[in-house]
């Protein structure tokens, strides 16, 4: 319940600033089955985007763990269905509780394989959540205003979405999985980017 509020207030202020967003490969979002909905992280603002154009399905968000320091901003992100990760030393959970939403709960999943705005470098999380929840992959981008300036000025966001595809354990003829799986998410990036 939260979440929805949440997301059409940011969706009413989003119109009034920015105008009308444009979601373009909506029909590639599973209806039937809960997924991870991945993207590369640009902004402070694209996590907003990616939830608007996945509506009405909800997620789960990892968030850096000290997010969650101020009390204020930890109560309202945990509402918000975020749980932190200590990104320098990750440990077990940072799998094991998305794995465990995706499996026993509606909550999809947004994930950053990034980690971070200032990296372009895949890590395997989503890779790994993906093979142990059995959920599907999405890959999306956004674009458009990357600061709260460019949102005012009306600079059109787009997200684009991607088909959806699963994480096996063995792939013929491939020894790395790992990287075999970062490469397709890279090559669906770059594609949906175009």
């Amino acid at each position: 319940m939260f979440f929805s509020v949440v997301r059409s207030l940011v969706l009413l202020v989003v119109w009034i600033l920015n105008g009308k967003p444009n979601f373009i490969g909506k029909e590639n979002l599973p209806q039937d089955e809960n997924y991870i909905l991945i993207a590369p992280h640009r902004s402070w603002i694209d996590p907003l985007y990616l939830v608007l154009a996945a509506s009405p399905k909800q997620f789960s968000v990892m968030a850096k763990k000290e997010l969650f320091k101020n009390p204020i901003i930890g109560w309202f992100l945990t509402n918000l269905n975020a749980f932190p990760v200590d990104r320098n030393n990750p440990g077990p959970s940072a799998i094991k509780t998305p794995v465990k939403s995706l499996k026993e709960s509606e909550l999809g999943l947004v994930i950053f394989p990034t980690g971070t705005r200032h990296s372009n470098e895949l890590k395997g999380g989503a890779v790994t959540i993906a093979k142990m929840s059995k959920k599907p992959i999405v890959p999306a981008v956004y674009s458009g205003p990357l600061t709260f300036k460019d949102l005012i000025k009306r600079k059109k966001a787009t997200v684009r979405i991607g088909e959806a595809f699963y994480v096996e354990r063995k792939v013929e003829g491939v020894k790395d999985t790992n990287a075999y799986y970062s490469e397709k998410i890279q090559t669906a990036f770059e594609q949906l980017d175009e």
